[in-house]
């Protein structure tokens, strides 16, 4: 996914050829804003698929402690909402920016219930990339006190990109940087989504995007996790998640490490009073503020070098308890460790990718997993527009030895490109083999839009390969009419000059003697030559309904676009007549064949 909110980039050979890769897909073009002739010329091409969502730039390399927050008191911590727990002051987080966590992920749950967003995840990007909003430097609005920047992307140590917002998000009229709690290009913002239309989003319904605002940037950066039909219960889903932000392994862990314990509990603190982070991966160069414009210190030292004292209010004088740069949390005196903050599963990689010796997990018998998944049946799935799939999808689940394996969660993902869904207008669901190993969807109905896609398949976790099960829609058969015919014989008289009765001709179409609704008709007044009927220039006519000023006088004699209703039924507008007389025909025609030719008289006008 094209998806750019920073790209930073490390020094080095793999750094520069990365670098290389984008300095070439980036071009100056028109940009959004008054921001002079220049900016107004400037726009970056899209960026290279492989850029992760942050940019790959310095980030936060804090990690949590090793002593776990207390769940509430009186409970394991089963079902009960961890925000209610009490431990270390790094589980407190500010009361604005967790509820713009659990709201983006609440919203995101009633649009793609099958992503299972936790906003646990959103509040370990957040303490990565910006230290929750600063500590929860935010107004009653969410709205940052004062602008979280990154870096100016000018090509030196990360990348070149110009200008494309005029300085409305970034205050910078020469280069873009990454803006606000979750660090968001201002191109990405703005355009930069799957639809071309922005990652931005309106999280608190202000009826405004801005990536300043926590609310705005956490659901934002929730729909990116989501994209691309993820399930965030799958290990390999959140990791490729995760690294879309920033691909970098040691990113993945310091996040999974931040993930795994808020869930084991967390704290509101008033706003402003977080713990604010310190140190950052080194070996980056930009602004000189480790890529962050926060007017306070950075790498755990102070501009003389000597440790980073607590800027805020009461601060403790000191960084946090926090680690050295680089290094893993070592526990202290008698310090217990629990449970390793990180993956899901418990275990926190170590910025080394090592585990301490002490810290193995206990074994556990392993469960039963598919290793494949097969289709059942090999012809795709079939339907026209609007109708439901005579068949389900369906997939058998298999161990090893080919031996089915129930009990499964299988999850069905429909791609972007459909509006076929399932009920509830889902576009993913997760069902259960049953004894036979057997997974099979719900009813699938198609939209509107025709054409092949290809409904993707996975177990949950990922245990075994994904397979893809091919669904075609058609086009909806034109409505055919073998017969029309006048629902009343009254004779179609008028005078020169004037109009026949309103509603004077209705019609009924009908095909193998059952109504035919939805039947294009074309309705011509033509010659009386039977042999060559075409169209008259005299006598009866219609006007053109659409038609302005004196074109809705100009005679119109063929009229198509005409459509039978529910009941096969049609009823032509209102028909007029020069001033000529005499008997004019009306000829009704269908695409199948179907004709009716119909008499109109007109009478000399008085006196002529």
């Amino acid at each position: 996914m094209a998806a750019t909110f920073r790209r930073r980039l490390h020094r080095g050979a793999a750094s520069t050829a990365v670098a290389a890769l984008v300095l070439a897909a980036l071009t100056a073009s028109q940009a959004p804003g008054a921001a002079g002739a220049a900016a107004a010329k400037r726009r970056p091409a899209p960026p290279p698929a492989d850029v992760p969502i942050d940019g790959g730039a310095a980030y936060y390399t804090d990690l949590p402690p090793l002593k776990s927050p207390v769940p509430p008191h009186g409970s394991p911590h089963t079902g009960k909402d961890p925000a209610i727990g009490r431990g270390p002051a790094e589980a407190g987080l500010p009361a604005t920016v967790l509820a713009a966590y659990k709201k983006a992920a609440s919203t995101i749950d009633g649009s793609d219930p099958g992503c299972r967003l936790p906003w646990q995840l959103l509040a370990g990007i957040g303490k990565v990339e910006s230290g929750q909003a600063r500590g929860g430097a935010v107004d009653a609005e969410g709205t940052t006190l004062q602008p979280i920047l990154g870096p100016q992307l000018n090509g030196r140590g990360f990348a070149r990109i110009t200008d494309t917002d005029g300085g409305r998000y970034d205050g910078d009229l020469t280069h873009d940087r990454a803006v606000g709690p979750m660090q968001f290009i201002p191109s990405t913002w703005a355009d930069g989504g799957p639809d071309g239309s922005g990652w931005g989003a309106d999280g608190n319904g202000d009826g405004k995007k801005d990536p300043n605002n926590v609310f705005d940037a956490a659901l934002a950066a929730g729909h990116y996790l989501c994209a691309g039909g993820r399930d965030l219960t799958a290990q390999d889903d959140l990791d490729r998640a995760i690294l879309g932000y920033n691909h970098s392994e040691e990113y993945l862990r310091t996040v999974l490490s931040w993930y795994a314990f808020y869930r084991n509990g967390t704290h509101e603190v008033p706003d402003g009073r977080g713990v604010l982070p310190v140190h950052r991966d080194t070996g980056r160069h930009g602004d000189g503020n480790g890529g962050r414009s926060a007017g306070r210190p950075h790498h755990g030292r102070g501009s003389d070098g000597t440790p980073a004292k607590d800027p805020r209010p009461g601060g403790s004088g000191r960084p946090d308890q926090a680690n050295e740069p680089d290094k893993p949390n070592k526990p202290g005196k008698g310090q217990d460790q629990p449970g390793k903050p990180g993956r899901p599963d418990g275990n926190r990689p170590t910025p080394g990718g090592t585990e301490p010796p002490s810290q193995k997990p206990t074994p556990h018998p392993e469960p039963a997993h598919p290793k494949t998944l097969v289709r059942v049946g090999d012809k795709d799935l079939s339907t026209t527009a609007g109708t439901e799939f005579a068949t389900p999808p369906q997939v058998r689940a298999q161990d090893a030895q080919g031996k089915p394996v129930a009990g499964v969660s299988v999850r069905f993902t429909l791609p972007p490109a459909t509006d076929a869904r399932f009920p509830g207008d889902a576009t993913a669901v997760t069902v259960k083999t049953d004894k036979d190993g057997l997974a099979t969807a719900p009813t699938l109905r198609a939209g509107d839009r025709t054409g092949d896609f290809r409904i993707r398949v996975t177990t949950v976790p990922h245990t075994a390969p994904a397979v893809e099960v091919g669904a075609t829609v058609k086009a909806k058969p034109a409505p055919k009419a073998d017969k029309l015919a006048r629902t009343s014989d009254k004779e179609l008289t008028a005078t020169a000059g004037m109009a026949f009765a309103e509603d004077a001709v209705e019609i009924k179409a009908t095909y193998q003697g059952k109504s035919a609704a939805g039947v294009a008709v074309t309705a011509t007044m033509v010659t009386d030559d039977p042999s060559r009927p075409v169209e008259n220039d005299k006598g009866p006519y219609f006007k053109d309904p659409e038609a302005t000023g004196d074109a809705r006088n100009k005679p119109v004699r063929t009229l198509t676009g005409l459509t039978t209703d529910a009941n096969g039924l049609l009823k032509l507008p209102k028909i007029y007549t020069d001033a000529h007389s005499g008997t004019f025909l009306l000829r009704l025609t269908t695409a199948d064949g179907a004709v009716l030719t119909v008499q109109l008289k007109v009478a000399p006008a008085a006196g002529s």
